[in-house]
This record gives C-alpha cells, structure tokens and sequence, in this order.
C-alpha cells in the first residue's frame, strides 16, 4: 500500500468522520472502500457483465406496478431512522 494525501471539503471530512465513527471501520478503510467502487463502477467491461448478470431478474415477477400499487407499497416501508 502507498500513501497518499486527499483535500476534502469540511462537510466531507465531518461525514468520512461520522461514518467511520458509527462504523468502527478508519477513515482509510472508507476511502479505500469508495474508491475500490467508484473504480468497479467506471469499468466498461465490469458493468456490462452486472448488466447482463441482472438480465431477467424480474422475469417471474407479477410484472410492472401501476402507480396506485406502486405509491402503497412505498407506503409501507418505514422511513430510515423512524
């Protein structure tokens, strides 16, 4: 592992704190982690394998929502932190 130095804005470094304090995990290990994803992310190669992975999932569902059903079904899922 090499080390590096990053800037971050103040509301950044508050939250990477926060994080890592709610977490138990270091600041490093978040950064590392969001890095490793950003970068997983960015890989043409690597998403076009996700997107073909996920080809089908909702095959066997009972198919589109309309937005009445839609609207109740969020309804009941509890608001995070509630």
């Amino acid at each position: 592992m090499q080390r590096t130095q990053i800037y971050l804005s103040e509301p950044e470094r508050q939250g990477l704190l926060a994080l890592a304090q709610r977490s138990g995990r270091s600041q490093s290990a978040l950064i590392r982690e969001a890095i490793d994803r950003f970068l997983d992310n960015n890989q043409p190669q690597e998403r076009l394998a996700r997107l073909r992975a996920g080809r089908g999932l909702w095959a066997a569902g009972p198919g589109p929502l309309d937005g009445l059903t839609l609207r109740q079904e969020l309804d009941r899922i509890p608001p995070e932190g509630g």
